[in-house]
């Protein structure tokens, strides 16, 4: 029994010596979290993470009713979402939400203004119908923007075999 306490304590020992020399020979900060750097507020989405995320909707979209979204991120006054759309959206209205378009991909028409035909509510402050009266109408290419400010009627048209992917920043806007 002797015998067997004193081996288990020089392998013990033996241990301790193998874990202090990888220790010493490891440099600790190149592992695990740096517990002591403050995190990075800053989000990035490259290119190639939204294009990938893209193929991940147009995928779903296929699957539902040709339209399918994600939220990127959410913050305090404002979310960061991606969308592909392979058909015309529905007419909308946000009274304290305006909305960015970045198109990433692909071609759509942007019908704002005017006022929403049939319009019904879908949640508090939130309005959608078939269309959009009296609206004004252009043309979204990859690489442009559109800022549609809170409160104006808005709607994503696409024709034929066109698609678009955006990345739609939601902004609160407070009147």
């Amino acid at each position: 029994m002797k015998s067997e306490v004193d081996r288990n304590e020089r392998r013990g020992k033996k241990m301790d010596r193998v874990t202090k020399v990888l220790l010493s020979e490891t440099a600790l900060d190149e592992i695990g979290p740096k517990t002591h750097a403050p995190k990075d507020p800053v989000d990035h989405w490259a290119p190639a993470i939204l294009l990938e995320r893209a193929a991940y909707l147009r995928k779903m979209a296929k699957l539902g009713d040709g339209s399918a979204s994600e939220v990127l991120k959410e913050y305090p006054q404002h979310r960061a979402m991606l969308s592909f759309r392979s058909r015309s959206g529905e007419a909308e209205v946000h009274e304290q939400w305006a909305d960015l378009f970045v198109v990433v991909a692909g071609t759509a028409t942007l019908v704002t203004g005017g006022v929403v035909a049939h319009g019904r509510t879908v949640a508090p402050g939130e309005t959608r119908g078939a269309a959009i009266e009296g609206g004004r109408a252009q043309t979204l290419h990859a690489a442009e923007i559109a800022h549609v400010p809170a409160g104006v009627p808005h709607q994503m048209l696409l024709t034929g075999e066109n698609t678009v992917t955006c990345l739609v920043l939601k902004v609160q806007e407070v009147p």
